[in-house]
């Protein structure tokens, strides 16, 4: 039978001293004597004491804890977001609680109730493919807890976020394509709601203009970002009366999906249809046919800059204890990066 964790009152019965005595010494208080505050600390430690943490959040009013909302924590992408975000953390003596969204909207719903249950100090979130009613994000805002996007993100003005420049990782794209000799070239993108689809279809159309090629709507496709999803985006784009000879896609995962239903599509991968894509997830190198470039977004940087805005903004809020005014809007510059 496991023995019950010692309590204040028990140390207090040992030494003598009140429960309010012990309570003081064991959080450095002035006025315990420093020699009773070694004694009481000592004694403590002997007999086991673990302090409560719980009870100790609720009377500083935070609990040095912040939450993380992702899509799935499975994906390479993620899993290098949170690793920085936990480095940040941990130097900063925080905890982190963990959760994934498998990018439903109702589940984010209700994980972000249970953030705020868990009294988070602030939180993290990268939202959802399919969530397109923010709404219940406004209570971070009413209770004044410090919210940081990273890289899906809402279309809103009043956040703070930090995300890789897709507009600029766009124009990469399409002209490394444009060099390779292709002048028509498709956008498997994602829905239209996402923010990082609106920039990756400007940077398209950019990239199109600047080239003084014809922009035609119709060679971009949206998709749901599901397997199923991409084959049928890739088999609008092959019906299409100006058949793309090169493809860019939303992220590497679009791009497997899309090539292996070209391969089942009898398509020579070499010579009938090219991809590029986004992510740029380290198993493509290992792939005999995978995307010619995909777009770094760098993870690990967006995950360490988040997190450091994040407890910035707790400190901030810590010590000025006034209304936020100015919002953090951080771009992290992308870089296309070639197979071979």
């Amino acid at each position: 039978m496991s023995r019950k964790p010692v309590t204040i009152k028990e140390i207090a019965k040992k030494m003598n001293l009140s429960v309010s005595s012990i309570s003081r010494a064991l959080h450095d208080h002035p006025s315990i004597g420093l020699s009773t505050r070694i004694k009481v600390k000592k004694i403590a430690e002997q007999m086991g004491y673990i302090p409560n943490l719980a009870a100790i959040s609720f009377q500083k009013g935070k609990t040095n804890t912040i939450g993380v909302i992702v899509p799935e924590l499975s994906e390479a992408f993620f899993a290098s977001a949170i690793s920085a975000i936990e480095d940040v953390a941990n130097q900063r003596n925080y905890t982190v609680l963990f959760a994934q969204s498998h990018d439903d909207e109702e589940k984010e719903k209700n994980l972000v109730e249970k953030m705020l249950n868990h009294r988070v100090d602030g939180l993290l979130i990268s939202l959802a493919k399919t969530t397109s009613d923010f709404s219940h994000l406004d209570i971070f805002k009413k209770n004044q807890v410090p919210l940081v996007f990273f890289d899906c993100i809402p279309p809103q003005k009043d956040i703070h976020y930090v995300v890789c420049n897709m507009e600029t990782g766009t124009v990469e794209a399409v002209n490394y394509l444009l060099k390779r000799g292709h002048r028509s070239i498709g956008l498997i993108n994602g829905p239209s709601t996402l923010y990082a689809s609106k920039e990756r279809k400007e940077g398209y159309i950019k990239a199109l203009t600047k080239n003084r090629l014809k922009y035609d709507p119709s060679l971009i496709v949206d998709c749901d970002l599901s397997e199923k999803g991409a084959e049928e985006a890739l088999e609008n784009l092959l019906s299409n009366k100006r058949k793309p000879t090169a493809i860019v896609t939303f992220n590497d995962y679009i791009a497997l999906y899309a090539i292996n239903h070209a391969k089942k599509l009898n398509l020579d991968l070499q010579q009938d249809i090219e991809f590029v894509s986004y992510s740029n997830l380290p198993l493509f190198k290992y792939m005999d046919f995978g995307p010619q470039a995909s777009v770094e977004q760098y993870p690990y940087r967006q995950g360490e800059k988040s997190a450091e805005i994040l407890l910035d903004l707790i400190l901030q809020k810590e010590e000025m204890n006034e209304e936020q005014t100015a919002f953090f809007k951080v771009y992290i510059e992308s870089k296309l990066i070639e197979k071979n």
